[in-house]
């Protein structure tokens, strides 16, 4: 746990009002750019935006999600690939594959 245990997890106030608002169940996504705030048990159900940098990503939180933060599971970078010959080669080869009776 990164906080102390005297001061206990952060949790984002507006966050908590939003949750309490809504009823268990609900579809409605609740947008936020907490992304440090830990996910409690109360928010388990709810449909979350949270926000990466860009744009709000949907992330239903279970309870395998309980004790971790919202940002973990809003990746802020995008992942393009690995370069190297090795790579270009895996490349052609997955076109090649993907395209069998294309002869333009």
């Amino acid at each position: 746990m990164s906080r102390s245990l005297k001061k206990g997890p952060y949790v984002d106030e507006k966050l908590l009002k939003k949750v309490s608002a809504l009823m268990k169940g609900d579809k409605k996504i609740i947008k936020t750019w907490a992304r440090a705030a830990i996910i409690t048990p109360g928010m388990v159900g709810f449909n979350f935006g949270v926000h990466n940098g860009k744009e709000h990503i949907p992330i239903l939180v279970t309870e395998d999600m309980v004790g971790h933060k919202l940002g973990e599971f809003s990746p802020t970078t995008k992942f393009g690939r690995h370069g190297g010959k090795m790579q270009k080669d895996q490349d052609t080869q997955d076109k090649q594959t993907q395209i069998p009776g294309s002869d333009k």
